[in-house]
């Protein structure tokens, strides 16, 4: 039996959610500094991560399946298994006894966060690059990208790659050597993980919908799971799932977990409240609820695009001298930054309760603070007016560039 010491303990709870949860050092004074120094400390928005339901869920999906993967290592079967490996590659055919775990996807549109919440949950799991387990060196975790094209031996050269790399062996050159065709290939990876290797994890595994080895990619996997008894989980975006659909053997390799972009609720909220505490402009904004609002609307739901687009959004306040994260900079941002993908956010946009008379729109049509104070073609009332013809509540739009104070009817003398 595995000793499950090797391996940091499994996290729950609070406690994996306060373990997961990444937030850099931030201090107020730096909205002070000198133009350079605030944009290169603007890249930290990047390394924030906050956890949430998919991200507990990974962790625990994958910490279990490694489990049960390390728990065949050096069992009767796997010795069986070892040497009905070393006779296939001479023979060509391959006989599972060892029983392969049930290999697992993790499906979900790109941009909400799967890549890392995999990486995240790796780190918790082990902090090390190998492990000795009766005098074997094992790789816990392998991580290794689909090829472009399919390709079986392209993968299987990678996973030979990765493992000389990690456990400093020399698959990789050998198998070079001696120009090993696919079939010899598959028998070697499976002696190689069965070995040394704990889980891998194969992305970008919607490659295989588009290319015509993708029905032999997929059984090379299925015997590689047979001949080595590893777990096997797959992550990709939702283009696979109708390649998977097509027989029973393909859907029951697709059974896992699937995510959709984020839906309109309290962690949304949460996340963009945390990014906006992380402001390196001169003024500081509050975050409201029509900002919230507007963030969910054009970023349709994806973590990636929101971080992105409070990133560029400071990154061009700071550059112009406008030096406030609010509507205007943001939907410049929208604009300037992501026109590409603007037609993908309108075919997967996710329609909200409206909460505020706020409207989403792609056009920037209110001034800054500062375009008002030194273009005289501007006034207070032109602003107004703009939010009304545009949908916006005037005094949270207001808000965003003037200070305001609200008195209750009852005090007015």
């Amino acid at each position: 039996m595995f000793n499950r010491d090797l391996i940091n303990p499994m996290l729950i709870g609070e406690q994996l959610i306060e373990a997961l949860r990444i937030l850099p050092k931030y201090d107020d004074t730096i909205r002070d500094r000198d133009k350079s120094t605030r944009l290169v400390a603007l890249s930290d928005l990047y390394n924030l991560y906050l956890p949430s339901v998919m991200s507990e869920e990974i962790y625990s999906k994958l910490y279990l399946s490694l489990l049960r993967s390390l728990n065949k290592k050096n069992t009767i079967n796997a010795v069986r298994q070892a040497n009905e490996n070393f006779k296939a590659v001479k023979q060509m055919s391959y006989q599972g006894i060892i029983g392969g775990s049930d290999s697992f996807t993790i499906i979900g549109c790109s941009g909400i966060g799967k890549s890392s919440a995999i990486s995240r949950a790796v780190d918790l799991i082990t902090d090390k690059p190998f492990i000795e387990f009766n005098n074997t060196k094992i790789c816990p975790v392998m991580v290794v990208q689909c090829p472009f094209d399919s390709s079986v031996k392209g993968l299987a050269f990678e996973i030979l790659r990765k493992t000389d790399l990690v456990l400093e062996t020399n698959y990789y050159t050998n198998a070079l050597r001696s120009h090993a065709t696919t079939d010899i290939l598959v028998g070697i990876i499976s002696q190689v993980a069965l070995n040394h290797i704990g889980l891998l994890i194969i992305d970008e595994i919607q490659n295989i919908a588009t290319s015509k080895n993708g029905k032999i990619f997929i059984h090379s996997v299925t015997q590689l799971i047979n001949s080595s008894g590893i777990s096997i989980c797959m992550v990709g975006t939702p283009e696979c799932k109708m390649f998977f659909e097509q027989k029973l053997q393909l859907a029951r390799r697709s059974m896992g977990l699937c995510y959709q972009s984020l839906e309109f609720n309290n962690y949304f909220t949460d996340f963009c409240r945390t990014m906006f505490d992380y402001q390196y402009t001169q003024e500081k904004t509050d975050l409201t609820e029509v900002l919230t609002e507007w963030l969910y609307e054009h970023s349709g739901g994806l973590v990636s695009l929101v971080v992105s687009l409070i990133h560029d959004a400071q990154e061009i306040a700071i550059i112009t001298g406008t030096e406030s994260l609010n509507l205007a900079s943001l939907t410049e941002a929208f604009q300037k930054r992501t026109a590409m993908l603007h037609g993908y956010l309108e075919r997967y946009k996710i329609k909200i309760p409206v909460t505020t008379k706020a409207k989403s729109t792609t056009e920037q049509l209110i001034p800054t603070t500062k375009q008002v104070l030194l273009n005289n073609n501007y006034s207070i009332a032109e602003v107004v007016e703009q939010a009304r013809r545009n949908g916006f509540d005037v005094v949270e739009v207001l808000k965003q560039y003037f200070s305001i104070e609200e008195i209750p009817v009852g005090e007015i003398i």
